[in-house]
């Protein structure tokens, strides 16, 4: 793989640094790469060779290429830390027999910007990981200190792809950020777009297992003029954390020496994450767990009836908060609905266990009937060979498997 062309581009009130990508080894198309901003932060984004890189390796690896070469010095903390999480890669889901890619750059011996004033930002989707990392962030540090958040990153081109929807996110977020006292910064990028039509064929295994912590560390890069600190939201605890692409072992070798990555909230459950969130009211009024972004319009970014939405009010019920926000369609659930909406498999399987005994507690047997009855079956599936066999398959053999057994295309 090669990554050159690298250029900072405007067009109208966005700014826009870019870069293209020619692969060497596999059979894929020449592709651009660019993160984007409005106008107010144009001076923020920066054409760093390391956003480029970090973004790229991992696909490179993925897709089989020999080497990622980029005509520009790099920092040597984030050579020797990308080698460090491609080396964990290939121990999680790849043959041991296989070569880490190459990274061919010259060595970068100083900075290439002045540096910048520390300060501190983190991803924020709305959701309840991200939320735990804002409201522990302001109860734990003071806000002179440099860790304190000061900005926030939203961004369009990973989950959300429709313009008008990730506006009606934004929208919500500023809100947010301007009672928390944050700056909330709209970034705009392709980097995973291109890798993800082909990745939902496969359940978005490569986005979850490999890139995600990767894309999100290169677009804080792209802002290494501005941020010299930026927080990833852990998505499990430590009893419960399993190779991922996001992960305490890969998120902090992204770093540079002008650019800290830090993996954050993994000391906390699920649930605990909840409680933090459901005492603070302007985050529980502003909640956005569900990825049906088909579905948003103003003031209503929850359909109430996916698995994540029923998953996170089944929390909010066990902790006595679920009538507490208009964040969801309704304030209530019931059994029919939590057995029409849950289906449990080995990522969230202990999301809803710890929530039995609370919902016990809570008087909600019914609720707690249901959860039983689902992980019950989850159980019973799990004693079957073929899903223990497709589990493996798709956590470590990226569906190989299942291509292979798949009938022929007629």
């Amino acid at each position: 793989m090669r990554i050159e062309n690298l250029r900072s581009e405007r067009n109208g009130d966005r700014a826009r640094v870019a870069a293209t990508v020619a692969w060497e080894d596999c059979d894929r198309p020449t592709h651009e790469v660019y993160f984007e901003t409005v106008e107010p932060f144009a001076d923020s984004l920066t054409c760093n060779p390391h956003a480029f890189l970090v973004g790229c390796a991992i696909p490179a690896m993925h897709y089989g290429e020999k080497r990622v070469f980029i005509d520009t010095e790099i920092c040597p903390e984030l050579r020797v830390g990308l080698e460090t999480a491609m080396g964990w890669l290939r121990h999680w889901f790849y043959e041991p027999e296989q070569e880490l890619v190459r990274i061919e750059a010259k060595t970068r011996s100083a900075l290439p910007h002045p540096r910048t004033p520390e300060r501190a930002g983190f991803f924020f989707s709305g959701g309840i990981d991200s939320y735990a990392t804002l409201r522990a962030n302001q109860l734990n540090f003071p806000r002179e200190h440099p860790w304190s958040l000061r900005d926030a990153l939203v961004v369009f081109g990973l989950e959300i792809d429709i313009p008008q929807a990730f506006q009606f996110v934004a929208d919500m977020l500023q809100e947010v950020a301007q009672e928390a006292g944050l700056t909330l910064v709209p970034v705009y990028t392709n980097l995973y777009l291109n890798y993800r039509e082909e990745d939902a064929k496969n359940h978005f295994n490569f986005w979850k297992y490999e890139h995600q912590g990767a894309v999100l560390a290169a677009i804080a890069h792209a802002f290494a003029r501005r941020l010299t600190v930026v927080s990833i939201a852990s998505g499990d605890d430590i009893p419960n954390i399993s190779p991922y692409g996001t992960h305490p072992l890969l998120d902090p070798n992204y770093s540079s020496i002008d650019l800290r990555i830090r993996h954050d909230g993994i000391a906390h459950s699920r649930l605990e994450k909840t409680k933090l969130v459901a005492e603070w009211d302007l985050a529980l009024q502003h909640l956005r767990v569900c990825n049906q972004f088909r579905r948003y319009w103003p003031g209503r970014l929850n359909c109430g009836r996916c698995e994540k939405c029923v998953r996170t009010m089944l929390a909010l019920v066990a902790l006595g908060s679920l009538e507490r926000t208009d964040a969801f369609p309704e304030n209530d659930l019931t059994e029919e609905v939590v057995l029409s909406a849950v289906h449990i498999d080995y990522d969230v399987v202990h999301f809803y266990r710890e929530l039995v005994p609370h919902l016990e507690a809570r008087g909600r047997h019914d609720l707690a009937r249901a959860v039983r009855r689902k992980l019950d079956e989850y159980e019973g599936r799990g004693l079957k060979l073929k899903e223990k066999v497709k589990w493996w398959d798709r956590r470590y053999l990226k569906g190989w498997l299942r291509k292979l057994t798949a009938p022929p295309s007629p």
